[in-house]
C-alpha cells in the first residue's frame, strides 16, 4: 500500500532525484556485495578490487571481471527499472539518477540522466593513455588486455582506494540538494559517500523516500520507509501517478 502523501509529493514535486544501488539490480539476478549470497562471501574483495591487486595479479583481476561482464550482459533490466524510466518520461531533465551499481542496466532499460557513482563494467580504459575501451576481447592466450600505446587495460570502475569521479559526484550532491523529492532505492546506506546523498536532500528540504527490502542503517531519516521490492513498489507508485495526472 503506497501512503497517499508520497502520490500527494510526487504531484507537487518539479524535480526529483533516485539513489540506486545493489538491491534493485538484484531483483534482475545481479549479485549484491554484501548480504546473503552476495558475491563478497565467495571472493574477497580486497584482493581483486583495488589497484594494487591488478597491478599484481592482471590477469586473475581481469578474469574475475570478465566473468562478472558476461553475467551482466547476460541480464535484463526488471520492473523497477522500467518505472524509473516512466518517471523520467513524467519529469523529463528534471529527473535523475546517481547510481552505485555498475551494470548500465539503467541505461539498458532506457534511462538518460544517470550519473554513475562507481563507473560502468561495460567501459575500460587505458592507464596509461587514458583512451576509453568499450569492446575488450579476452582468451586462453591474451589474458591481459593492452592498449596500442601499451599501456594496460583496466575496468572503468571505482575501486578500494579510490576517489569517486568528481563530475559525478559533484551532479549528484547538486540534485539531492535541488530536489523536491528524494528515493533511496536498494541500497544499503553503508557506502559513503553516496550513503549520505539522501541526508543531503532532507538537510535541503526535499521529501525523502526510501524503498527496500529490509530497514537499512539510514532508514530513521526518511519521511517515508516502504518495505519491499523495488520492482512491486515502483511500478505502482507510477500507475497511482498516472491515475491523479488523469
Amino acid at each position: 500500500m503506497i501512503p497517499q502523501n508520497v502520490i500527494h509529493k510526487l504531484r507537487e514535486a518539479k524535480k526529483v532525484a533516485v539513489l540506486t544501488g545493489a538491491g534493485i539490480s538484484a531483483e534482475s539476478g545481479v549479485p549484491t556485495f554484501r548480504g546473503a549470497g552476495g558475491i563478497w562471501n565467495k571472493l574477497k574483495p580486497e584482493e581483486l578490487a583495488n589497484f594494487e591487486a591488478f597491478m599484481r595479479n592482471t590477469d586473475v583481476v581481469w578474469e574475475w571481471y570478465n566473468m562478472r561482464k558476461e553475467l551482466i550482459n547476460n541480464t535484463q533490466p526488471n520492473k523497477g527499472h522500467y518505472a524509473l524510466v516512466e518517471l523520467e518520461k513524467i519529469y523529463g531533465d528534471e529527473f535523475t539518477i546517481s547510481t552505485q551499481n555498475i551494470d548500465n542496466l539503467h541505461q539498458k532499460a532506457g534511462n538518460k540522466n544517470v550519473y554513475e557513482l562507481h563507473g560502468n563494467i561495460t567501459r575500460s580504459y587505458c592507464i596509461k593513455c587514458n583512451k576509453f575501451h568499450s569492446d575488450i576481447k579476452i582468451d586462453e592466450k591474451n589474458r591481459i588486455p593492452y592498449c596500442d600505446c601499451g599501456g594496460l587495460i583496466r575496468p572503468d570502475v571505482v575501486w578500494f582506494g579510490e576517489n569517486l569521479p568528481e563530475f559525478e559526484l559533484t551532479k549528484s550532491i547538486e540534485a539531492a540538494e535541488n530536489a523536491d523529492v528524494y528515493f533511496s532505492i536498494g541500497t544499503s546506506g553503508n557506502v559513503y559517500p553516496a550513503a549520505g546523498l539522501p541526508s543531503v536532500a532532507k538537510r535541503s528540504g526535499a521529501f525523502t523516500i526510501e524503498i527496500n527490502t529490509e530497514r537499512t542503517l539510514i532508514s530513521d531519516l526518511f519521511d517515508v520507509v516502504l518495505i519491499g521490492k523495488s520492482g512491486d513498489i515502483l511500478p505502482e507508485i507510477v500507475k497511482l501517478l498516472k491515475e491523479e495526472v488523469k
